[in-house]
């Protein structure tokens, strides 16, 4: 980057996960290594192998959303609706406002509105498609989630939406960056929303035997990194940053969390669902992070990893980790989040993202709980079971999705 390149930092969050709505009761949750997953209670999982999942619990939409407007919003774009709320409200920015074409929204989504695919199709066998609302289609589109959020805040610089399934969030984060960087907005909202619990949803997983089955013990099934990870679990919800250039947040006197320096995004081009096999990909897209910010690799304090309690992913994104920081591999506080959100699939990137500016913003490493029998090929310090103080200078966070998608990002502390 030049040195007249735009300084992009973060000025808002905002949270809907399995752990709390609201970024206090997240952090909270986090601090206590508590879990968010339960049995499933959202339909009938007797079919299923995997009974057990990371629902938001208590979500009222009409605390940001009237019953009428609700209706016309699969769940997904619900939980980016209140969680835009919750950032605007933390980045105290006056949406009343008159830059509103140098504001926009880029969010990640991975699957949509399954929930309402499911229940209209349900629909159209019983009473056929004339009983079908004219707002079906918006109501599940992933890019009604960005949609709906400038719509509602009056946003008129770009709008988009990033599909890159478990990557998105990180994806929407990174060009929300590059959007401020190369002058076209001044402020972006954005992050990853997802919500496709759902006997499809799950049941496509299982099918793939991609899924924990540890029914009995749910809030112990989560385990990244642990040799008895057995699959991941699946989450939902909506992490969302508002990411502002630096000289505009200064000028408005406005609070700053950290600066966002660094983007890479490469593809693995192995395979549709397994990941390279030597993680050379993942490795190159961290690297990609690291020169975009002009950062050595031991420079960095943490990372937030992918993690996502698979057995082959963990242990690629170890190797990966290691190709990258070499020597300072065995430096580098490691830990995934995922073990108590699960999975947030479209969602995790955006909702990581935000656990990562926090443990810059406090000065504590959130935890990988359920950590308790070492895995030789997993051989790094994964912050086990308690969070730990530290000065996290700078911190990575790592997502990685179906079809070999890589995206890493690399926040700093700014003093």
């Amino acid at each position: 980057m030049s040195e007249n390149t735009p300084r992009v930092v973060v000025t808002g969050l905002g949270l809907v996960t399995p752990l709390g709505i609201s970024i206090d009761e997240n952090w909270n949750a986090l601090m206590e290594g508590k879990s968010g997953i339960g049995p499933v209670t959202r339909f009938d999982s007797s079919r299923l192998p995997t009974k057990i999942c990371g629902e938001v619990k208590d979500f009222d939409s009409e605390k940001y959303i009237s019953k009428k407007e609700a209706r016309k919003m699969d769940t997904f774009i619900q939980y980016v609706i209140a969680a835009t709320s919750m950032a605007f409200e933390d980045s105290e920015l006056s949406t009343e406002n008159k830059e509103s074409e140098r504001w926009g929204a880029i969010i990640g989504v991975g699957l949509g509105g399954l929930p309402s695919i499911e229940a209209n199709k349900e629909l159209i066998q019983e009473k056929g498609p004339g009983r079908l609302s004219p707002f079906f289609i918006p109501t599940l589109l992933a890019n009604l989630a960005a949609g709906q959020v400038s719509i509602r805040w009056g946003l008129k610089g770009p709008n988009s939406c990033t599909v890159t399934a478990c990557a998105s969030g990180n994806h929407a984060i990174g060009d929300s960056m590059k959007c401020i960087q190369r002058g076209i907005a001044d402020v972006m909202v954005t992050g990853g929303s997802e919500s496709c619990i759902t006997e499809l949803g799950m049941g496509g997983f299982c099918a793939m035997k991609a899924l924990s089955c540890r029914n009995d013990d749910p809030e112990s099934a989560s385990r990244p990194f642990d040799s008895e990870r057995d699959g991941f679990v699946m989450g939902e919800g909506s992490g969302i940053l508002i990411l502002e250039n630096y000289d505009h947040a200064i000028a408005r006197g406005g609070k700053i969390y950290a600066e966002l320096v660094g983007y890479g995004l490469t593809s693995d081009a192995y395979h549709i669902t397994s990941p390279d096999p030597d993680g050379y990909g993942a490795s190159r897209c961290m690297q990609m992070a690291l020169d975009d910010a002009t950062i050595a690799p031991e420079d960095v304090d943490y990372i937030n990893a992918h993690g996502t309690s698979t057995p082959t992913g963990d242990r690629l994104e170890t190797a990966a980790i290691k190709n990258t920081f070499g020597d300072h591999a065995s430096q580098l506080a490691v830990s995934s989040t995922k073990s108590m959100t699960g999975h947030l699939l479209g969602a995790a990137g955006g909702v990581e993202s935000v656990y990562t500016v926090l443990a810059i913003a406090k000065e504590c490493i959130p935890p990988t709980i359920n950590y308790e029998k070492p895995d030789a090929e997993c051989d790094l310090d994964y912050v086990a079971n308690s969070p730990r103080k530290a000065n996290v200078n700078i911190a990575l966070t790592n997502s990685f999705g179906f079809g070999g998608t890589n995206a890493t990002l690399l926040f700093k502390k700014v003093e």
